[in-house]
């Protein structure tokens, strides 16, 4: 087998080892791949493995080896999935390995929004500790999460990971999925309508997918239902805000602060309005970036083509004719 890895570089910068995929065949990897080199690069494989290059059908069309596409990631819209199936080509990809890592990302930048830590060690590092008059300072309020709203939109793997360290930190938890919950315990509660989590939330954390109705959920209007103390955290997918209506909303104070992994364009070029606004702070799509996270999904990742090879394939998502 022909295996081509198209933009490996982000999920192996070098710390990881690539022979479990060596072993699978004969094997190209390049660290990244620009959209009109993708044909050329793709022409001769069997098995094409991909992050964020995207598939289109135009392109899948011409590639009249293509066995089996697998995607490094959970999300796979890169890929046209229709085109794909029409030719019989598996697509694969790795749910719930970084399940964990942005649970924690989430709490990184909540922590963060009301501790002010980066910027206190800052201002450390700047001598302002040094010059004070007195043996502490802080330049923000400083919250503490216990007794306060965890508003969690999504309640899968990853909301579920949220929502026991919220526990943890004696934080009081309300959710919207669209799948009636029964296996929550005390201090979760699920609502029904997702304007309770921006009206009632000290914290609202996004977990849900990226689909037409959750497109844009993060809105002017919702925006006004929150508490003007209440942080956004989203470590999700960048689409499921709108952008500009979240920058008004920081600007003017009608919000406290907002916590983001993820932006409706990657990278953002330098016009982007959240990049300026007050109390926004923006981490590079990092959430998922863990070492372990990405020592799991290279293992399924393997396994995968593995179950392929054996014809006994596992994380399908395009039912084939």
């Amino acid at each position: 087998m022909n295996i081509v890895v198209l933009d490996g570089y982000t999920l192996n910068p070098g710390d990881l080892s690539w022979d479990g995929l060596y072993e699978l065949g004969d094997c190209t990897i390049y660290d990244r791949t620009l959209p009109d080199e993708i044909i050329e690069r793709s022409l001769e494989a069997d098995i094409l493995l991909l992050n964020k290059v995207i598939l289109s059908g135009d392109i899948i069309e011409k590639l009249h080896n293509l066995k089996y596409i697998g995607v490094l990631a959970t999300g796979y819209n890169i890929v046209d999935i229709e085109a794909a199936t029409k030719k019989n080509i598996p697509v694969t990809n790795v749910p719930t390995y970084g399940t964990l890592s942005v649970a924690q990302t989430a709490f990184a930048h909540l922590l963060n929004l009301t501790q002010r830590v980066a910027h206190h060690a800052h201002t450390v590092s700047y001598g302002k500790w040094s010059m004070s008059k007195d043996f502490c300072y802080w330049d923000f309020p400083l919250i503490e999460l216990e007794g306060l709203t965890m508003g969690i939109i999504g309640f899968g793997k990853i909301g579920r990971a949220v929502t026991k360290i919220a526990r943890a930190f004696d934080m009081n938890v309300i959710f919207y999925d669209i799948t009636k919950q029964t296996d929550i315990s005390e201090g979760i509660k699920q609502v029904n309508n997702p304007d309770d989590i921006f009206s009632d939330s000290d914290v609202i954390s996004l977990h849900c997918p990226l689909t037409e109705k959750t497109k844009q959920i993060v809105n002017a209007q919702k925006l006004k239902l929150m508490k003007k103390s209440a942080y956004l955290i989203n470590t999700s997918r960048g689409p499921l805000i709108d952008e500009e209506a979240l920058a008004e909303a920081l600007n003017s104070g009608q919000i406290a602060g907002a916590g983001l992994d993820v932006l409706m364009e990657e990278p953002p070029t330098f016009e982007n309005i959240l990049l300026s606004a007050q109390n926004c702070f923006i981490t590079p799509h990092i959430s998922w970036a863990t070492s372990a996270a990405r020592m799991r999904l290279m293992e399924t990742v393997i396994d995968n083509i593995k179950c392929f090879l054996l014809n006994k394939p596992q994380n399908i998502v395009n039912n084939q004719s």
